[in-house]
């Protein structure tokens, strides 16, 4: 049976205990990028591209509530900025660490609209540890977008994307290397992988079935 598999009939009452977040448990509004990317199905922006943030540098971007000190007068700049479109989720997303068959961690993402991965234990959300991972080596961020009902009436939903912030090593979903420095839609069962590190990372919510 696969990870995805156990976890969907091991029932939340015999999850393991749950990791918190790491990080300075601020958290950072961000501005500044773009509103709305291509979804999975790879169908267009009906208008300018707006699935790829800009990061060049900006009166925003170099504000210096983007800078972000640690106790010694060191200081880490934020490469990511939450966009407009940024909302908490209504559903109780979740990620699932594993290390081969061994489940490591179970981490709650649906209790801000943005988490930041990767090595700067000063900002990072979520840590990782593996020398091939970046400092700041992406995001999960939760967007308000727009689809289409079955009577072709347009109706709000609050969906996660994952976005590399230009990482050495890439971000995988599913085994394929994803695009840098644009969203990617996730979806539930997916598993998420950074650099070379051998953790998956299952992506489930409350109601996945």
């Amino acid at each position: 049976m696969t990870k995805v598999g156990v976890l969907l009939t091991a029932g939340r009452g015999e999850m393991t205990t749950d990791t918190t977040m790491r990080g300075n448990g601020k958290r950072r509004r961000r501005s500044a990028s773009p509103r709305r990317g291509e979804s999975r199905s790879g169908s267009a922006a009906p208008e300018e591209d707006k699935a790829k943030p800009n990061f060049k540098p900006s009166g925003l971007l170099a504000a210096e509530t983007n800078t972000v000190k640690a106790a010694d007068g060191s200081a880490t700049v934020l490469k990511y900025n939450e966009p407009p479109e940024a909302r908490k989720p209504l559903l109780g997303w979740r990620l699932y660490v594993f290390k081969g068959s061994e489940q490591l961690e179970m981490l709650h993402i649906h209790q801000q609209s943005a988490y930041l991965i990767g090595r700067d234990r000063l900002v990072a959300d979520i840590l990782l540890e593996h020398p091939s991972c970046s400092k700041q080596h992406a995001a999960i961020q939760h967007r308000l977008v727009h689809d289409m009902d079955e009577l072709g009436n347009r109706k709000g939903v609050v969906k996660p994307f994952i976005i590399d912030l230009e990482s050495t090593n890439g971000t995988m979903v599913n085994d394929d290397k994803i695009p840098a420095a644009r969203y990617y839609e996730l979806k539930a069962s997916d598993v998420i992988k950074f650099g070379t590190s051998g953790r998956e990372y299952v992506l489930l919510h409350d109601d996945a079935n």
